[in-house]
């Protein structure tokens, strides 16, 4: 076996030769790592793998390692729930590093079927936030034992009294019992590596943590000799053996080589050959003869395995319940690039090669659906918000995928004969000084003031209950508003009577009204009209919509329209043309742009927005639209 301890200066350590994989139960421990967005679980992953002496002492380590994908990188959020494991003294301890973001819960309900403990991350500023509530009470539901841990405490702002106070109400609100009451309280400072049992402590590293750990998370239940029972919750891929699945081993010991059964969502149990075992070490993987009951595992050679399948006994099956996800509540429009640039960016344009990654998407993705839409080149998937179905768009084209997706809209169900829609708990924190605009565009959305509180601090937080629909757009809206300084959080909250149609855009656009290149002559004329997303020598067509009117019509203009030249010269002839900025458009506001007779064109190198209809003589007129909504509200 491999020594799981590569820096002997590590104070965890135990002498050379000594670490080797556990082969009972008691010394495993497996732990999910469940915070709201950006409270720092991975800094403190981070941490915990660099004094458990997993690196090298001369090793070359990034910040947030665990986030490995590009975009995650990029965003400086979690996305895919990820393991590790690292040893404390002689005791392995499986971490799973969880995304905090409300639209990937997915990941996080999956991970708390690998785990008999959770270390619930808060800071300690912001105190309990949405997130915070959803996570806890999968955990609490799931009758996992809680470890709290307030980080962040070198923040000035920083409450840690009256966080832990917060923290004891969302416990009792969520009906922990009294075990669960009774959870161990630490206080850390990730980013320098640093727990105190107490605070101003003289502790220096993480010990306090790791002890905890050991002490407050139960070991593995299951027994290494009973029937073989293990739960896919994870899957990935590698170019030399292809698909690996992750997976907890809750009964049995698997050895390589061994002929199982793997019980398909379908009901089938299909016989295969286990050609590869992996168990984790830091980041990396170890090959392994066999894995014990209470271990977590990557298995690989298993061809067409899902996620939620289980394996077990080729001939004494012992079946698994099967993996619970929260239905998906938003759902958006995915179709084929129809515009005249169709093709020239894109390696991926058919309506077949975008039903191939869609159900690509859904083996790895399980809180994702996919429907078949009103035509054979659209479809409809499903999601959890705007930011996951967004996440999956950037994905696909960073691919080489050239797609056009519509108005995310919300997903209705019937219940004793009633329209339901989803409804949002939204928590926003912004300055005082702008509680009545943040207030007045909530009331337009229909959203209803529950809470607020005052800190003292120059910041208001306030919580909402608000339909989904609401949420569509506001983003943006309230971050115009509020001048970049509001903090938006939401959760599913529950589901509530259909309350009728809501207000749309209120603005028009400004549409092109036939193709060719955008002078800066033809801008300097439009740009007083509204706002422009488009620059000088930009390439557009007919129907391509090129800015945000300020009106609520839209507004069709000629964006390619040059100069004329003359022999007269003017005392104004050589005025320089002075253009205004144009709108820088990311994905995500392109998303919340966009009303039911638009599109967002996504294309490898490129953003566009675009009217469903084209032609113009062909197009309805949006006043009617607004209006009508207007006279429903």
């Amino acid at each position: 076996m491999k020594q799981g301890c590569r820096d002997p200066g590590s104070p965890f350590c135990l002498p050379a030769g000594r670490r080797t994989e556990p082969n009972n139960m008691q010394s495993i421990r497996n732990i999910a790592i469940i915070a709201h967005v950006d409270h720092g679980k991975t800094t403190l992953v981070d941490a915990m793998l660099r004094q458990s002496g997993i690196f090298r002492a001369n090793q070359v380590v990034i910040d947030r390692v665990m986030d490995s994908n590009d975009l995650e990188k990029e965003r400086g959020i979690t996305i895919l729930a990820k393991n590790t494991a690292l040893f404390y003294h002689d005791t392995k301890i499986n971490i799973v590093d969880t995304p905090g973001h409300s639209d990937f819960g997915g990941e996080v309900e999956r991970a708390l079927r690998m785990v008999d403990g959770v270390l619930l991350l808060v800071d300690a500023s912001e105190g309990p936030l949405p997130q915070t509530r959803y996570v806890l009470q999968k955990a609490l539901q799931a009758k996992l034992p809680p470890i709290v841990v307030l980080n962040k405490i070198d923040r000035s702002d920083a409450r840690t009294v009256a966080v832990l106070d917060e923290i004891y109400d969302l416990f009792i609100d969520l009906d922990a019992t009294e075990d669960q009451l009774d959870f161990p309280v630490l206080y850390t400072n990730a980013k320098i590596g640093v727990a105190h049992r107490k605070l101003g402590d003289d502790s220096a590293n993480l010990q306090p943590l790791f002890e905890t750990i050991v002490a407050s998370i139960p070991a593995p239940t299951g027994d290494p000799q009973a029937v073989l029972q293990i739960q896919v919750t994870n899957l990935d891929y590698s170019d030399y053996l292809g698909r690996i699945a992750i997976a907890r081993v809750f009964n049995g010991t698997l050895k390589r080589d061994q002929e199982v059964g793997i019980t398909k969502l379908s009901g089938v149990i299909e016989t295969t050959k286990i050609t590869k075992l992996f168990t984790f070490r830091g980041l990396d993987r170890d090959e392994a003869d066999e894995v014990f009951a209470g271990d977590i595992v990557a298995i690989a050679g298993v061809e067409g395995i899902q996620i939620g399948e289980g394996i077990t006994d080729r001939d004494n099956p012992a079946i698994l319940d099967p993996l619970t996800i929260d239905e998906p509540t938003l759902a958006m429009v995915f179709t084929v690039n129809t515009s005249p640039f169709a093709g020239r960016e894109g390696q991926y344009v058919t309506s077949r090669d975008l039903r191939s990654r869609l159900q690509k998407e859904l083996l790895t993705n399980v809180s994702v659906r996919i429907e078949d839409a009103d035509t054979t080149d659209s479809f409809r998937v499903l999601g959890r918000g705007e930011l996951q179905l967004a996440i999956l768009i950037e994905t696909m084209r960073r691919e080489g995928y050239e797609l056009m997706v519509g108005k995310p809209e919300i997903v209705v169900r019937m219940v004793g004969g009633k329209k339901m829609e989803p409804l949002e708990l939204l928590v926003i924190d912004c300055p005082e000084s702008f509680i009545g605009i943040v207030m007045e565009s909530l009331g337009s959305r229909r959203g209803e003031l529950s809470k607020m509180v005052n800190h003292h601090t120059g910041r208001v937080r306030m919580e909402f209950k608000i339909p989904s629909r609401g949420l569509i757009g506001l983003r943006g809206q309230l971050m115009t508003d509020t001048r970049g300084t509001a903090l938006i959080h939401s959760i599913l909250e529950g589901w509530m009577e259909y309350t009728g149609d809501m207000a749309m855009r209120l603005t028009g656009a400004l549409v092109a009204d036939r193709p060719g290149t955008a002078t800066a002559y033809a801008i300097w004329n439009v740009q007083e009209r509204g706002e422009l997303f488009i620059g000088p020598s930009t390439e557009v067509y007919e129907g391509m919509i090129l800015g945000e009117n300020s009106r609520e019509a839209d507004m069709d203009v000629n964006i390619t329209k040059e100069k004329k030249q003359t022999n007269m010269r003017s005392s104004s002839a050589d005025e320089a043309i002075r253009l205004i900025p144009p709108r820088d458009l990311t994905l995500e506001k392109a998303i919340e742009f966009i009303s039911d007779d638009e599109y967002v064109e996504v294309t490898p190198k490129s953003i566009r927005l675009r009217k469903k209809v084209l032609d113009a003589k062909k197009r309805p007129k949006r006043w009617q639209e607004v209006r009508a909504s207007a006279e429903a509200e």
